[in-house]
């Protein structure tokens, strides 16, 4: 005989004991997306142009454009970096021994090479937008006029995309160990190569290609690029993917990347304009000679102007000086000397300071002596300029120059006597026949007349 215990309800006649549901099974995108080696990628995806960046912080932080073109740049290497994950995933199930396995399931074979190659891809695209956000928050605190660039960042997004599932397809179809980091090779010789001038049109259609600051693309350029990478990749995909009359299809993309390639290549220059932004200058016209920046850079006219003020005080009342210090691409105008150079940053400007304002005061006046003069100076207008220079701005490493021509031949040192006379008979003269001889000074270097340059 047999004991039975237990709750009567339960034990009631058309009564069932509530068994537990079983936990379902994880989405298989889920998987593949947080575990396994897909978040390594993006780690790698957000480490690389974040160390690349630091330590050439130097030369964008504090320029909008120049940001946007480092960022741009980092391409050439996450573009073969996307590629070779992409191949080390792509030949994960070889490795495992698991190929023969996975033909038996529901699912067809695009569907399985896309749940396994885009939880990678985004990854590491995740990767590279958190790098981007860094280096605009690096930047910000620093501008000092314009706004962020965004216009190349969709077009490098899908390359990066379409790099990583078209190195997946690469490791599915290519069974050696070595692949990715030969891939990664391969990739990045290819992207510096097509990139170089003398690619001719090819390097156009290079997702990697340099940007200088000073342009922006046309509307329709990330679109056409966007086109050409995704037709490309879409092609290899449908290429592996599919049998039999289902990979006509293959035609498509492949119709699509010609013509956006096509576009690319023949539109030539007119792939990029010239940035607005940069056509224009904010001035300072409280000043003679007035001072000009660009307006990129609106927020360095205090400084600037700072740094040139003793400049400007000491002309006070001077004739004949150019109307202003500008600060556009090109030639100056009648009437214009070229500020001297606050890019590229990294030299005269870091983090929106300027790293050497007497430097930069040197650089000016020597702007105003050469802005017209014709032929090299003789010892006697050489004397007459660093008269002229000392007076304004001091350059200085001066003494370290006099010091070297103190050691020199005869005709060293005897050039070094006539230029500390010269100094000597400007520093000697009072403000009034100051200013009438600096008027006559700059009214020959106006004419571009040497012989004109008043003697001292």
């Amino acid at each position: 005989m047999t004991l039975v215990t237990g709750d009567p309800e339960t034990l009631a006649p058309g009564k069932r004991t509530a068994r537990p549901a079983p936990p379902r099974p994880p989405h298989p995108l889920r998987a593949e997306a947080t575990r396994g080696f897909a978040p390594w990628a993006g780690a790698a995806a957000f480490l690389t142009p974040a160390v690349l960046l630091a330590v050439e912080a130097d030369r964008w932080q504090g320029g909008w454009a120049e940001t946007r073109t480092e960022l741009h740049a980092m391409q050439l290497v996450l573009v073969p970096l996307a590629a070779a994950a992409g191949c080390w995933q792509g030949g994960r199930e070889r490795r495992r021994g698991t190929g023969e396995l996975w033909t038996t399931v529901v699912r067809g074979p695009l569907v399985r090479l896309l749940a396994a190659a885009l939880p990678l891809a985004l990854w590491v695209v995740a990767g590279y937008l958190l790098a981007v956000a860094g280096a605009l928050l690096a930047t910000w605190p620093y501008a000092r006029g314009d706004r962020p660039y965004a216009d190349l960042l969709p077009a490098d997004v899908v390359a990066l995309l379409a790099a990583a599932v078209a190195g997946h397809v690469v490791g599915r179809v290519v069974a050696w160990r070595p692949a990715p980091p030969l891939l990664a090779a391969a990739g990045y010789l290819a992207l510096a190569l097509s990139g170089e001038a003398g690619a001719g049109g090819l390097r156009r259609l290079d997702p990697a290609m340099p940007v200088a600051e000073g342009l922006v693309p046309v509307g329709w350029q990330p679109v056409a690029m966007s086109v050409w990478v995704c037709g490309l990749t879409a092609a290899a995909v449908l290429a592996y993917a599919l049998r039999g009359r289902r990979r006509r299809a293959v035609l498509l993309p492949l119709a699509a990347a010609a013509a956006a390639g096509g576009l690319l290549v023949q539109s030539g220059p007119a792939l990029w304009r010239a940035n607005p932004v940069e056509g224009r200058q904010v001035c300072d016209t409280s000043t003679v000679p007035q001072i000009c920046v660009n307006a990129r850079y609106a927020g360095m006219l205090p400084q600037v102007t700072k740094a040139l003020s003793g400049v400007t005080g000491r002309l006070e009342g001077v004739r004949n000086l150019p109307v202003r210090f500008e600060d556009r691409p090109g030639e100056p105008g009648d009437g214009e000397v070229q500020l001297p150079l606050l890019t590229p940053i990294g030299w005269s400007v870091v983090r929106g300071r300027l790293t050497d304002p007497e430097q930069y005061a040197w650089e000016a006046v020597a702007a105003l002596q050469e802005g017209a003069r014709c032929g090299e100076p003789g010892a006697r207008l050489r004397a007459v300029d660093a008269a002229v220079s000392d007076h304004l701005a001091p350059n200085p490493l001066q003494e370290y120059f006099d010091a070297l021509d103190a050691k020199g031949d005869a005709a060293r040192r005897a050039e070094l006597r006539e230029r500390r006379a010269a100094r000597e008979r400007l520093a000697s003269m009072d403000a009034g026949e100051r200013r009438t001889w600096l008027s006559a000074y700059f009214a020959a270097v106006g004419d571009c007349d040497p012989a004109g340059v008043p003697a001292l």
